[in-house]
């Protein structure tokens, strides 16, 4: 063990700050929403350490240029002071992997944006009922949708950002990295889940693996060889609790925070707040934080292939 950390402890950790998603004020007051907030929140959090940024707008049912111009009012002032931090938005509630990903290409066309979301399979989600069972739904993306999804990013030259919910998503994952159609810059992100699941609301319902040390153990032996970046995160629950998030970056992982998972009902933090633990520990276990140069280069994002606004990146 102590070999494996001293092999990683020069690795710069990307931290990312998944800052709302579905977390309502309800669950967390200090959520922001509106597209000042969102601003203001991921400017301080850019700030306390956070390499990357991932934020939703105010309502995930919007599509379209309806969902893009949520999108820029809160991100096209601050990508105007600082136009090379990584940020990236999510999909929309919309049918079909071009529908979920339309507002992200008419966003790449006004504000620099190198990153984007693929989900590469499908769970189901969900909480308890009046008597604790499961109910919910099935969140569902085809092998289809996995497809285009990949050749959007592709033919934009975004870095995909894969969530994993589940083994599954990633056997997805490895099998685009065997025929060596993998899109540039992709990032596995290592959803665990947490006692209070997804939306936390009720505990002992949740997805995935647990946020244990053998679970985590089990996802690196199927990354093994791979190369593929990777980070992890806890939803219904708090990473820094677990022995989650000192593992992986004792074995050269990152890590992901924010209110958009985060659920502790005794406590209310900032995102903020997390950032600012996840940099701790960073530095407690002896690595430094990435700027944004290292992430680039240690994400592997390709060249942006025009600059927003031109004709090439309108096509």
């Amino acid at each position: 063990m102590a070999t494996q950390q001293a092999e990683h402890a020069a690795q710069p950790v990307l931290i990312e700050a998944a800052i709302n998603g579905g977390t309502t004020r309800a669950r967390n007051p200090n959520v922001p929403s509106t597209p000042e907030e969102i601003r203001a929140d991921a400017l301080r959090c850019f700030d306390a350490g956070a390499t990357i940024v991932h934020a939703h707008n105010h309502d995930i049912r919007l599509t379209g240029q309806s969902a893009a111009d949520a999108y820029l009012a809160a991100w096209a002032p601050l990508l105007a002071e600082r136009p090379d931090v990584l940020w990236y938005p999510t999909l929309c509630a919309a049918p079909g992997a071009r529908a979920k990903l339309e507002h992200v290409e008419l966003i790449a066309e006004q504000v620099p944006l190198r990153l984007a979301v693929v989900d590469p399979g499908s769970t189901n989600l969900g909480s308890p009922d009046a008597d604790g069972l499961p109910e919910g739904s099935v969140y569902a993306n085809s092998y289809a949708d996995i497809r285009e999804a990949f050749a959007t990013c592709d033919a934009h030259r975004w870095g995909p950002q894969l969530a994993i919910y589940e083994p599954g998503f990633l056997q997805c994952v490895l099998a685009y990295a065997r025929a060596g159609r993998l899109p540039a810059g992709s990032m596995v992100k290592l959803y665990f889940g947490g006692e209070w699941g997804m939306w936390a609301r009720g505990q002992g319902v949740t997805f995935g693996l647990p946020p244990t040390a053998n679970a985590l153990l089990a996802y690196l032996d199927m990354l093994d060889g791979t190369g593929l970046p990777w980070s992890v995160s806890v939803w219904g629950g708090d990473l820094m609790a677990t022995p989650v998030a000192r593992l992986a970056l004792e074995r050269g992982g990152h890590l992901h925070v924010g209110l958009e998972e985060h659920y502790d009902p005794s406590h209310s933090p900032t995102n903020v707040e997390l950032v600012e633990q996840a940099v701790a520990l960073a530095d407690d276990v002896g690595r430094p934080i990435a700027t944004t140069e290292q992430a680039v280069s240690l994400l592997a994002l390709p060249s942006s292939a025009a600059t927003p606004g031109t004709p090439a990146a309108r096509r």
